[in-house]
C-alpha cells in the first residue's frame, strides 16, 4: 500500500526536473518516480542588468556573478562579508561550494575583466535558498506555481496543453502558429515512440537522430539552426515559422512511416530511415523555395511572435 507522496525540484541544464517520492509500506521503500519536461525560462529575463552574466558556449548556460546576486536580493554594504557569513550558517552549502562555484572572467566597473565567483541557474536556486531576502520572495512563489502547476498536470495531462496554449498566446504568438505548434507535438511524440520502438534507448542517440532529421531537411544542424536565429538555449521549434513547422514535421511524419514500414532494428538501421524522411521533407523545401524565389530558413525567431506565422505568404506548401 502506497502510504504518501511528496515531491521537490532538482535543475539541471535547461530542464525542470520533478521527483515524486512515494512510500511504499509493504516493501518499506521510497521509490523517486520523475519526470523531466522542457522549460526555457531563465533567470536572466528575472533579474535585471544589475545581474552580470555570461553564456558559457561549450557548457550551453548561463553563469551569473554570485555576489551580484547577493547585493540584489539583500542590498549588502558588503557581498563578500554577507557570503561568508551565509556559507558558515548553511554548512551543507559550504561543502557543495566547490561544485557550485566556477571562477570565471567577467567585466568590472572599470571596462576590465576579472575573475569573479559565478555559478549557473541550479547554483543560483541552491544560494537564494540561504538568502532571507523579499526580493527573493516572487522567484520563490514562481518556483512553487510551477511546482502545483506539474502536480496538477500530471493528475489530468490536458490541463499541461492549456498551459502551453495560453502561454503562447500570452507571448504574442498568432493562433494559426499556435495550432501548427501543437500539431508538431503530436508528430514528434510518435516518431519518438517508434524510436523506443526501434531499441533507441539512450537521450545521446535520441539528440544525434534528431540533429541528422533537422540537417537534412533544412541543410543545417540543430547548433548551426539555432545560431542562425540567435538562439542559445530557447526551443528551436518555438522560433520556428510555420513553413518551418509544417516542413519539420512532414520530416518527421515521413520518418515515422517508413521506419514502421520497414521495422529498423538499432541505431544504424533507425538512422536510415531518418535520413530517408528528412530527404523527403528537404526535396518539398527546395521544391518551394524554387516557386516563391526564396528561402523558407528564416532568421526570425520569437523576439517578434507575430511575425513567425508566414502561412499566407507561403500558402503553396
Amino acid at each position: 500500500m502506497q502510504k504518501y507522496c511528496i515531491f521537490k525540484l532538482n535543475f539541471r541544464k535547461d530542464v525542470i526536473i520533478f521527483f515524486f517520492y512515494i512510500f511504499d509500506e509493504d516493501a518499506n521503500t521510497t521509490v523517486p518516480v520523475e519526470i523531466d519536461n522542457e522549460y526555457n525560462e531563465e533567470l536572466e529575463f528575472f533579474f535585471d542588468d544589475k545581474i552580470r552574466k555570461i553564456w558559457h558556449k561549450q557548457e550551453q548556460e548561463w553563469y551569473f556573478s554570485i555576489l551580484d546576486v547577493i547585493l540584489y536580493l539583500t542590498e549588502s554594504s558588503d557581498p563578500k562579508q554577507y557570503l561568508k557569513k551565509m556559507k558558515h550558517r548553511d554548512p551543507e552549502l559550504s561543502s557543495k561550494w566547490g561544485t557550485i562555484c566556477t571562477p570565471l572572467k567577467m567585466k568590472s566597473k572599470d571596462g576590465k575583466f576579472r575573475q569573479c565567483q559565478a555559478t549557473n541557474t541550479e547554483g543560483i536556486l541552491r544560494i537564494i535558498q540561504s538568502i532571507p531576502s523579499k526580493k527573493a520572495e516572487p522567484f520563490k512563489l514562481w518556483l512553487a506555481k510551477v511546482g502545483r502547476e506539474w502536480l496538477e498536470e500530471a493528475a489530468d495531462p490536458e490541463l499541461s496543453f492549456e498551459r502551453m496554449i495560453r502561454t503562447y498566446r500570452q507571448k504574442g504568438y498568432p493562433e494559426k502558429w499556435i495550432e501548427q505548434r501543437l500539431r508538431t507535438i503530436d508528430s514528434r511524440k510518435q516518431l519518438t515512440d517508434e524510436w523506443k520502438r526501434d531499441n533507441i534507448d539512450d537521450s545521446r542517440q535520441y539528440a544525434t537522430l534528431t540533429n541528422i532529421l533537422t540537417k537534412t531537411w533544412s541543410g543545417k544542424n540543430v547548433k548551426e539552426y539555432k545560431e542562425y536565429k540567435g538562439l542559445h538555449k530557447e526551443s528551436l521549434r518555438d522560433n520556428m515559422t510555420n513553413v518551418e513547422l509544417a516542413l519539420n514535421q512532414l520530416a518527421e511524419v515521413s520518418a515515422t512511416a517508413i521506419s514502421q514500414a520497414k521495422n529498423p532494428h538499432g541505431f544504424l538501421e533507425t538512422k536510415e530511415t531518418v535520413i530517408s524522411g528528412g530527404t523527403i521533407a528537404g526535396n518539398a523545401r527546395r521544391e518551394l523555395e524554387q516557386r516563391i524565389g526564396k528561402s523558407v530558413i528564416s532568421p526570425l525567431n520569437a523576439q517578434t511572435p507575430f511575425l513567425l506565422d508566414d502561412s499566407d505568404e507561403n500558402s503553396d506548401l
